[in-house]
């Protein structure tokens, strides 16, 4: 039988566990508030242009953009064949959780992007995500399109069925968003540029083949995240952050080939600027520069 010290100590126990308890569940809240409240965007959503009134309509039944989408669909049906190829569309997928998804351009890029290690990049990749995400919305609700597995009945290797059943399918919002984090990083670092696109490219793919996402949804939200990156150019706020994120990415790959292939062609002339491909240029030129033996903006 137990006494009444052994009540009064078990109680105790209990209330330690229920404050901890609490305690962890307050601290997981308030890190999710803090997170949420370090992202903004660079620009409102009413400031920036309107998909729904530049998107063309999804292509009709009929026509033969959509036979095109049915082949495509059949071709991407093909490709989860190749069990490499699916298991990178499955990986690509991913949508909640940033530090997989910018793992995603690791090798592409030559860095991996995460808040400890390229906080200044990581930065401009959420906020301006912040920015372009919302963008797809009005015209997915205004045109709920129906997506291939639906169409088709069809089940999806990346299992999505029940997140993606009823919501609209053009535009393609991993497309939007994954030829903008491209954009971005080719900007950040375009020496990059090629492998960086490549990876984009086929991360957009990869929602055809594992029947999420017709051929035109695909198509058309490339150049909806081309709308939106540029955009993004006539925010002061976002050209401050994206110097400081070519600074980061020069600091942390040790400089460019770029910036050492230029430097080594002019080790005469330290204090002048030069284009990527290694031409003087004069004061008065925008763009990508190096001086110093640093990339930056004008």
């Amino acid at each position: 039988m137990a006494t009444k010290k052994d009540i009064t100590l078990k109680k105790h126990n209990n209330m330690r566990k229920t404050y901890w308890m609490l305690a962890s569940v307050m601290m997981a809240a308030m890190s999710i508030s803090a997170q949420d409240t370090a992202v903004q965007p660079y620009i409102e959503l009413d400031q920036l242009p309107k998909l729904i009134n530049i998107m063309p309509e999804p292509p009709a039944f009929d026509s033969p953009e959509f036979a095109n989408d049915v082949v495509r669909y059949c071709w991407g049906k093909q490709q989860r064949q190749d069990s490499e190829r699916v298991a990178q569309a499955i990986a690509d997928a991913e949508w909640d959780d940033h530090v997989k998804l910018y793992q995603l351009w690791k090798e592409a890029f030559g860095l991996e992007i995460d808040p400890a290690n390229t906080p200044e990049i990581w930065t401009l990749l959420e906020n301006s995500l912040a920015t372009t995400d919302p963008m797809r919305k009005e015209t997915k609700a205004h045109y709920k399109r129906q997506r291939p597995f639906e169409r088709f009945d069809d089940t999806m290797p990346s299992h999505e069925e029940d997140e993606l059943r009823g919501e609209g399918s053009y535009p393609s919002g991993h497309s939007l968003r994954g030829w903008t984090i491209s954009l971005l990083l080719a900007q950040i670092a375009p020496e990059r540029a090629d492998q960086v696109y490549k990876r984009g490219w086929d991360y957009c793919t990869s929602r055809v083949i594992v029947g999420a996402h017709w051929q035109s949804d695909v198509d058309n939200s490339r150049t909806a995240a081309s709308i939106g990156f540029c955009a993004l150019q006539g925010s002061e706020e976002f050209i401050a952050q994206m110097r400081k994120a070519q600074a980061e990415y020069t600091a942390k790959t040790q400089g460019s080939s770029a910036i050492s292939a230029v430097s080594a062609q002019n080790p005469a002339l330290p204090s002048r600027a030069y284009n990527l491909q290694g031409q003087s240029v004069a004061a008065d030129y925008h763009g990508i520069v190096i001086e110093k033996d640093r990339k930056r903006i004008r």
